[in-house]
């Protein structure tokens, strides 16, 4: 079978009631990505493509590099956009940052593109990895996943239709067709874990353990993964509910389930309220369980004998605005009254000074602490409206939460390091 027949089929089985009439791609110009980018502009029959590159800015040619990628897609007749990373601060896991502001960057692109669907040009190889860098951080059944053909986060479907196939076959595609792709210096650099890793699977395939048998192995732990999530569902139907963007358990019956699925279900909480695909480590999630006020994950954890409740911690969104009617912490959206002119307001945490204005507490909706975590609307330094805590009620808060876990990414996993 070609490599077209493949990839039409492996779209044709990411939708099975049919293709969106709008399809982003995401196109960093490495081989991968720009295979993505020739097979589906060869797919998609009347179908509206866009191309989005993530430019970081960290190494010289990189500006460069995106202009070539814009270049391949208007040639193809595909509109295409650079989208420029500015947040490094030079902290922390350096391409963990990169993926996060990536996936944030790419997000955004699309709504504003009115796309809620993505494709990424995530190969075997990086299946096969992904797989073999969690196995040596001691992941369990979720991180052994790794990476699903579709999932949802930030509001947006993100597509792998290239799992299937190998970097080399898909190299040896563009070859035939005398297209070009740039490659990347860090994906040779030693310093990083990915790179590492790549350089081990050759030694380890001389004992058998393959990219083949890794991609195996992550579709075992999918199936696995599936019948965890599933007793989570369940579960959550009995001991949990949302109340105003928080998640209130039930103490005593979350404290009954199976530690597995109690863990699943309070990290499920924890990644829905901060917007993260992300799960905290295992060791920190236990210490908070054990603790009757913790801070985990840019959330707070409040416990009493009879509820657990997860609210946004407030620092986490103290420097956080946005304009009335847009998406504020990713979740929230503020409504004004109808015919209101929002002009000049904007929304930001309410924080404990706003708090202070609303002494009415019989209009709260929340407790103190997740109200001070809580949207708000300012003029300047003027307090306006906050709904949760019953000032201004003719505005409306509403929250949007999250997809299911079950259809959340495979690196929505549970770490088991320190």
């Amino acid at each position: 079978m070609t490599v077209e027949a493949r990839f039409a089929m492996a779209m044709e089985g990411l939708f099975p009631v049919g293709p969106p009439a709008r399809l982003g791609l995401a196109v960093s110009g490495g081989s991968d990505s720009t295979a993505l980018m020739h097979l589906a502009a060869g797919w998609a029959q009347g179908r509206v493509l866009k191309v989005a590159s993530v430019d970081h800015g960290l190494r010289e040619g990189s500006a460069r590099e995106a202009r070539d990628v814009s270049r391949e897609a208007q040639a193809l007749g595909l509109p295409h956009m650079v989208l420029h990373w500015q947040g490094w601060d030079g902290r922390g896991n350096l391409q963990q940052a990169a993926r996060t502001a990536r996936r944030h960057l790419l997000a955004d692109w699309a709504r504003a593109e009115g796309l809620d669907t993505v494709a990424l040009g995530h190969t075997g190889d990086d299946q096969a990895e992904t797989v073999l860098m969690r196995l040596a951080r001691g992941s369990g059944v979720d991180g052994l996943s790794a990476m699903t053909p579709c999932t949802a986060t930030h509001g947006l479907r993100w597509l792998r239709p290239l799992l299937g196939m190998t970097r080399s076959e898909l190299r040896d595609w563009l070859r035939a067709r005398g297209v070009a792709w740039l490659e990347d210096p860090s994906n040779e650099n030693a310093d990083f874990d990915r790179v590492r890793t790549r350089q081990m699977l050759q030694h380890l395939e001389a004992l058998g353990l393959t990219r083949a048998r890794l991609v195996q192995t992550a579709q075992h732990m999918q199936d696995a993964r599936a019948v965890l999530e599933a007793a989570a569902d369940q579960a959550a139907a009995r001991v949990m509910r949302h109340e105003h963007g928080d998640i209130v358990f039930d103490a005593p019956a979350l404290d009954a389930l199976p530690d597995e699925t109690r863990h699943r279900l309070v990290a499920r909480a924890l990644c829905q309220i901060a917007s993260s695909p992300y799960r905290p480590r295992l060791s920190a999630l236990k210490g908070a369980l054990g603790s009757p006020v913790a801070t985990l994950h840019g959330c707070q954890m409040m416990r009493d004998s009879q509820h657990l409740r997860i609210t946004r911690e407030a620092q986490a969104v103290a420097g956080q605005r946005a304009p009335v009617g847009a998406l504020w912490d990713r979740r929230w959206r503020i409504i004004p009254p109808e015919g209101f002119a929002t002009a000049g307001f904007e929304v930001a945490a309410l924080g404990a000074e706003g708090l202070a204005q609303c002494p009415d507490r019989t209009a709260w909706c929340l407790p103190r602490r997740s109200l001070q975590a809580s949207p708000a609307v300012w003029q300047g330094a003027r307090l306006i409206a906050a709904p949760l805590a019953g000032l201004a009620p003719d505005w409306r808060a509403i929250v949007q939460l999250s997809p299911p876990p079950a259809a959340r990414e495979g690196a929505f996993a549970l770490n088991t390091g320190p």
